[in-house]
């Protein structure tokens, strides 16, 4: 069993941890992120490390202190390094462009689609001939980040059979073979 919420979280220096009201605020050199906590779980900020406690070992109590715990470890990662995610878009005649937070791809449908991304989000595309175009996502917020990938790589996810698709960057796809000439 995990015990992922009784591990503290040290503060690195330039980070500035709020907890008031159940909501947790984190504050450093790339930007603020906070989130709201539940009144089951407490935060203690003790100088430079933070320790979280349960008000009981109930099963939903438990699983709610490492998932706060989580939370705020990925808030103070975002906040110091940011969160990066890299989609792969891979097809004959499948593009991808981004101007500001508007991403335009073209995914073999009969219309090109686009999305309008939210603000918090960086978007920047790669695109070099004889290569599959590269999409990069980039927040302070990792939640966003995921969400946002996962939406893209949603509309057209990659198949089995010759790849072609949205993957991520590294992303080991499960290759089936297709049909063969029957024998005579």
């Amino acid at each position: 069993m995990s015990r992922i919420g009784k591990s503290p979280v040290t503060i690195p220096s330039g980070v500035e941890v709020k907890s008031n009201g159940g909501v947790a605020t984190v504050k450093g050199p790339k930007g603020e992120l906070s989130q709201e906590i539940n009144s089951c779980i407490t935060m203690n900020i003790d100088g430079d490390t933070i320790s979280f406690s349960r008000a009981s070992d109930a099963p939903e109590h438990r699983a709610m202190h490492g998932l706060y715990r989580a939370l705020v470890q990925n808030m103070i990662v975002g906040v110091t390094e940011g969160y990066k995610k890299e989609l792969e878009v891979v097809g004959v005649g499948f593009r991808a462009s981004a101007s500001g937070q508007r991403l335009d791809l073209a995914l073999g449908y009969s219309h090109p689609i686009v999305i309008e991304l939210p603000k918090e989000i960086k978007v920047s595309t790669v695109s070099e001939k004889g290569k599959a175009p590269i999409v990069t996502l980039e927040s302070i917020d990792k939640q966003l980040v995921g969400q946002a990938a996962a939406k893209i790589r949603s509309l057209r996810k990659p198949e089995p059979y010759k790849g072609k698709g949205v993957k991520y960057l590294g992303e080991e796809l499960r290759r089936k073979a297709g049909k063969t000439a029957a024998a005579k």
